[in-house]
């Protein structure tokens, strides 16, 4: 009886190789700028999180809580306007974002969260739009959940995009976010790109 040894031939091999590289290239463009839009989408629903967080706490503690962008997390942190990283606190975080969450020791931070946790090439633009085009850091919540008058300029609107993917759609490929702030304290996530106005994306 002729026995005959089972496998894979070199070219079998060779031809799954071909196809395999083949599909590889023609999926890891689609597979980049998907990774792309979800940091952008990550970083949104952060900031969302964060500001409904800050809210959520000023009605707790019926106390004003504030909400502010900030360049870095270190002792030598500023409030900005295109900060990836937001600390929730009491008292102006500027030079002591270093600080752990307390109720002691200033700035009274409560949350803060670090824009390189998974969305390093977010890019954010806090405004004050749409009643001005001012750039805006820090929100204020007063107890009863309203944006508080005591900021001049109000952060009421952040624009969250990702250069490194792209232009925003329907130029590029990223589908860039939007989240507003009203003057009742309500935070809605939005997709500018979107144009039918009965769309829940719409933004208004």
């Amino acid at each position: 009886m002729n026995k005959r040894s089972h496998g894979f031939t070199l070219i079998e091999l060779l031809t799954t190789l071909a196809v395999v590289a083949l599909l590889l290239m023609v999926g890891l463009p689609s597979m980049n700028t998907w990774l792309q839009n979800q940091q952008l989408h990550t970083s949104a629903e952060s900031l969302q999180a964060g500001l409904q967080f800050a809210r959520a706490e000023a009605l707790r503690r019926n106390a004003p809580v504030r909400f502010q962008l900030v360049d870095t997390l270190t002792a030598a942190c500023a409030l900005a306007d295109t900060g990836t990283n937001w600390i929730v606190s009491l008292q102006d975080p500027t030079g002591l974002c270093d600080v752990n969450p307390s109720d002691t020791a200033a700035p009274l931070a409560i949350q803060k969260r670090s824009g390189a946790e998974g969305t390093p090439n977010a890019v954010i633009a806090g405004t004050n739009a749409p009643a001005t085009v001012n750039t805006a850091n820090t929100v204020i919540f007063t107890g009863l959940g309203r944006v508080s008058s005591a900021v001049a300029v109000p952060l009421t609107r952040i624009n969250v995009s990702n250069t490194s993917g792209g232009a925003c759609q329907p130029a590029g490929a990223m589908r860039c976010l939007r989240l507003d702030i009203s003057t009742a304290g309500q935070v809605r996530m939005c997709d500018p790109a979107v144009t039918d106005n009965t769309d829940p994306r719409f933004c208004n």
